[in-house]
């Protein structure tokens, strides 16, 4: 597993028929309610995940931000003030580790360590590259929380435009949608971010949180929200 494959070449889409085949872990919350669910990636970076913030609040919508340990740990006052706006925070590893790069041991190991200054039951691979192995010592301890939408703001041969248009051209009610808080990111994200709230708000979905919960991995989180 999995899957943003190389830096140039990913999937602004999860095409249906991965799913099945990972199907423990969550790839979309239900799709019976008009509910998006906005996560952002590699924060909290002070500049960057406080204008992330303002702009939810300008349109009172709330996110999930997946949190880098060494980043938190650096900035802990920043991960206090996600929580206090009602945002949910999910675990991205202590250093961003790529498990297709990493022992078993070790990437799970730097996993738990990020889990000191980011107390969250969920959990997101970097990259998305985690191996078999991993997810399922993972999943013991997290809700492991993929997408089915990626915006695409860390490719710098894309613009803000085009990244604005990956996400409103293939959201859907329950939409899990990738977002980064981090400088790279940033030039596509400040252009991207505020379309995107203005759209959906429009659209009349309601941006939320993804639930805090732990769901056990002898069934599929999908089934369990159910």
């Amino acid at each position: 597993m999995f899957f943003y494959l190389c830096k140039a070449m990913y999937l602004s889409k999860m095409p249906d028929i991965v799913k099945p085949v990972a199907n423990n872990l969550l790839w979309n919350m239900p799709r019976d309610q008009k509910k998006v669910y906005l996560t952002f990636d590699d924060g909290p970076i002070p500049d960057v995940t406080p204008w992330v913030l303002d702009q939810l609040e300008a349109y009172n919508a709330k996110g999930t931000f997946f949190m880098v340990g060494d980043n938190a740990e650096k900035y802990p006052l920043l991960v206090n003030l996600v929580r206090s706006k009602g945002h949910s925070i999910g675990n991205h590893t202590q250093n961003h580790v790529n498990g297709w790069k990493t022992t078993n041991f070790s990437y799970c190991k730097n996993a738990l360590k990020a889990s000191q200054h980011i107390q969250s039951p969920l959990f997101r691979p970097p990259y998305g590259r985690f191996t078999r192995p991993q997810s399922k010592t993972l999943r013991n301890r997290f809700t492991v929380v993929m997408w089915d939408v990626l915006s695409g703001d860390f490719d710098p041969l894309i613009n803000g435009e085009k990244c604005f248009s990956n996400v409103v051209d293939n959201a859907e009610n329950g939409s899990i949608i990738v977002f980064h808080d981090s400088k790279k990111a940033y030039p596509n994200l400040e252009y991207a971010l505020p379309k995107t709230l203005s759209f959906l708000t429009e659209a009349g979905f309601e941006c939320s949180p993804l639930p805090q919960l732990y769901w056990h991995p002898a069934t599929s989180p999908a089934e369990q929200l159910v």
